[in-house]
């Protein structure tokens, strides 16, 4: 028998929860309607349009584009993004083509839809994004303070700003009061109680501007609407020419309204969660809507972020509380056509000031000032507001790509001296366009002096090389190269050099690989490769090279220790505790002898013995762990290989005993699942088993297990498969790290 269990958030049979979800719906969608009627108008007015045609996108537009798009959440309609190119689009070629120049734009973002360009949107930096809309929001302001001042809005935002000194100190009539008082409830809305807020903000704000002009018996312009079922005389029209104009404001439509759609449908998933909206299905579902609308001779439409959050932050929960928008919307029309007509224009101006300094978005500008991206937000803005907002977009996607392109060539070039000797550091991408500040940095080296050409280049292009190659033979001094990572330099002296990053190979750090060993590449003459000359070359490299990123923690470690494991393992140059454990300064308490031997606690060797008592007895480390390897000598010499006339070292390895008889007690032990092929590789296991046995018999220990304030490991590095792995108790053997939960 299957059991079902309901999740949490289950709330019944499907039918039951369709109802629960009509239900949030349905009053999701009165909340939605209630911003979206006087956003329309607004919207509408702003760009010169018939008012009309507002509610018709936002009938029209919002019913197709949620029937069709990705988004199931998103609320379609007049947006103020789209009244500055709108306003002059009409301005250009009157509303009948503005309609034809609509369902274009629609038929552009069907088919960028249907060629899967949708994500490509997203590509766009944010900052031309915030920059956009801040200057359609400027734009958008500086012409709607003058409606607000009893004025009219100019043709330009430049012609906006010269005239609005004389606005502001001419006459004002009644609209100003309409206007201020709009404002005004907009500002304080969000100060008001929770209960109060239930009402949307635009829709108080006009409904008490409104109620305050009918009281008083202003006389305003206000909303021209027909009474009763408006009849659509418009018909989109092509133009008779002007084809050149009517092609760039279809295009720039298209791209405006397509962007602003997925960037909302984004937005919206980011706080629903759940499945991800299909892009281009949306762009496709919004291209039908502008069709539509157009054809009807409606204003473009996009996804609009305020309405799609308002959708969300009132619990919508399917497509169907913003169908139900649509529907309220088309009875407001047909039914409450006599109220709508009494909203003044000015109150619509207010509203749409407000929404022009919200598209100014602050915390936008923080983030991409933090991000290094406030030259393209700037270009951007100024581009969109001085010039139209196409201008805007190129000039902030070349800076952008002008900044991308100095960033990936950027190369840190810088001389160091020290006395006679001079390194001359070269980092980042070093490429023709660093060639002449390379070209100066070097004239700037004196001409005998001993110098080292330090390359630390993960892109080096032919000019750079020839550059180099050709100061290098200059140069009167002495020039070592000193290459880090992958041998840009050498491979083109070699006459192999490599062209492309992607092929580029590998380098292992200078710091993690064998300094000898590079020491041996590096180092031309013979008689310098001795051990004190590697130590003191690998001290001075760590001096100039490590220390600078590790001081910050060995300043932190300067006063104490605070160790989380005893590091108890054999003393092979090969085994590099710190390396194999991903572990760094003020990690390990180390202790290493020849064959990580643990002497018992009688006091025989009190070496040992006095390391695990102060790291478990004072340092409270949380661990010890035991690492033995692969082809370790002492357990070589345990099986009878030992060098001859070593007293010391056959004194201590008596400590192994032990290990001998616990390999003949016990079963082999597993390595992988299988038995490893040496012999002294399976006796370095059972000897890693047996110093644990060893530790638990130290009080120190014995009291710590009990508490269960530690843990003993066993662990076994396989030099030559450079495998770590854990002792497994169930497994009978060691199996790899990461094999094992901790």
């Amino acid at each position: 028998m299957i059991e079902i269990v309901r999740g949490e958030h289950d709330t019944g049979p499907p039918s039951r929860k369709k109802l629960q979800d009509l239900k949030h719906d349905f009053f999701a969608s009165i909340v939605v309607f209630l911003v979206a009627v006087p956003l329309s108008l607004g919207v509408a007015f702003a760009a010169g349009a018939p008012l009309l045609s507002g509610l018709i996108s936002a009938v029209v537009g919002g019913l197709v584009a949620s029937l069709l798009g990705g988004s199931p959440l998103q609320v379609s309609g007049p947006s103020a993004a789209l009244t500055v190119v709108l306003a002059d689009t009409i301005a250009t070629h009157g509303w009948p083509a503005t309609c034809a120049i609509t369902v274009a734009a629609g038929l552009l973002q069907i088919l960028f839809g249907l060629t899967r360009l949708a994500r490509a949107a997203l590509a766009v930096s944010p900052a031309i994004v915030h920059g956009l809309l801040a200057g359609i929001g400027v734009t958008l302001v500086l012409g709607q303070l003058h409606v607000v001042l009893g004025g009219t809005a100019q043709g330009s935002a430049l012609a906006n700003v010269l005239a609005l000194p004389g606005q502001v100190a001419a006459h004002h009539d009644e609209a100003v009061l309409i206007g201020v008082v709009t404002l005004g409830v907009l500002l304080l809305w969000p100060r008001l109680p929770k209960a109060v807020r239930r009402v949307p903000a635009p829709l108080a704000a006009v409904t008490l501007a409104t109620g305050l002009s009918v009281l008083a018996g202003l006389t305003l312009p206000r909303v021209d609407l027909p009474a009763g079922l408006p009849a659509l005389h418009v018909v989109p029209r092509l133009p008779d020419g002007g084809w050149g104009s009517f092609a760039v404001a279809a295009v720039t439509i298209a791209l405006i309204a397509g962007l602003e759609s997925l960037l909302s449908a984004v937005s919206v998933d980011k706080l629903r969660g759940g499945p991800r909206t299909d892009l281009d299905r949306e762009l496709i579902g919004q291209g039908a809507a502008n069709v539509a609308a157009g054809a009807l001779g409606g204003f473009p439409v996009t996804g609009v972020i305020v309405r799609s959050m308002t959708n969300y932050e009132a619990g919508a929960r399917t497509r169907a509380s913003a169908l139900l928008h649509c529907a309220w919307i088309l009875a407001a029309c047909l039914l409450f056509t006599g109220l709508l007509r009494l909203i003044p224009l000015a109150a619509l101006a207010a509203l749409l000031v407000y929404v022009g300094t919200k598209l100014v978005n602050l915390n936008g500008l923080k983030e991409v000032r933090r991000h290094g991206d406030l030259p393209v937000y700037v270009v951007t803005l100024a581009g969109a507001v001085a010039v139209n907002l196409l201008t805007g977009v190129a000039a902030g996607v070349l800076l952008a790509l002008a900044l991308m392109l100095r960033r990936m060539i950027f190369s840190g070039i810088h001389v160091e001296t020290d006395g006679r000797r001079h390194r001359v550091v070269i980092e980042g991408a070093l490429t023709f366009l660093s060639v002449p500040r390379l070209t100066r940095v070097l004239a700037e080296v004196p001409a005998h002096a001993d110098v080292t050409l330090e390359l630390l280049v993960d892109y080096l292009d032919h000019a750079a090389f020839d550059c180099l190659r050709g100061w290098q033979q200059a140069h009167a001094g002495p020039v070592t190269v000193d290459e880090i990572g992958h041998p840009w330099f050498e491979r083109g002296r070699a006459g192999e050099p490599t062209v492309r990053r992607s092929v580029a190979a590998r380098v292992v750090p200078r710091w993690l690989a064998p300094w000898s060993e590079w020491q041996a590449e590096h180092v031309v003459l013979p008689a310098q490769r001795t051990a004190s000359s590697l130590l003191c070359r690998g001290a001075s490299e760590f001096q100039r090279r490590t220390a600078p990123l590790l001081r910050d923690t060995w300043s932190g470690l300067a006063h104490g220790q605070q160790p989380h494991t005893l590091f108890i393992t054999c003393g092979d140059a090969r085994i590099v505790p710190n390396l194999i454990t991903t572990s760094g300064p003020g990690d390990l308490f180390t202790v290493r002898n020849i064959g990580n031997l643990v002497p018992p606690a009688d006091g025989t060797d009190s070496s040992v013995g006095a390391a695990v008592e102060y790291a478990v007895g004072v340092l409270d480390v949380a661990e010890i762990v035991v690492c033995g390897h692969s082809g370790c000598g002492a357990m070589k010499a345990l099986l009878g290989r030992a060098p001859d006339g070593l007293e010391q070292l056959g004194s201590w390895l008596r400590h192994g005993e032990a290990t001998l008889r616990r390999r003949a007690r016990e079963a082999p032990l597993l390595l992988g699942g299988e038995r490893p092929a040496a012999e002294a590789d399976q006796l370095a296991l059972q000897n890693v088993v047996q110093q644990l046995e060893t530790l638990r018999g130290y009080p120190v220990v014995a009291a710590a297990l009990d508490r269960g304030a530690l843990r003993l490991t066993g662990m076994y590095f396989d030099v030559g498969a450079a495998q770590v792995s854990l002792l497994d108790g169930a497994a009978r053997g060691f199996v790899p790290a990461g094999a094992l939960e901790h």
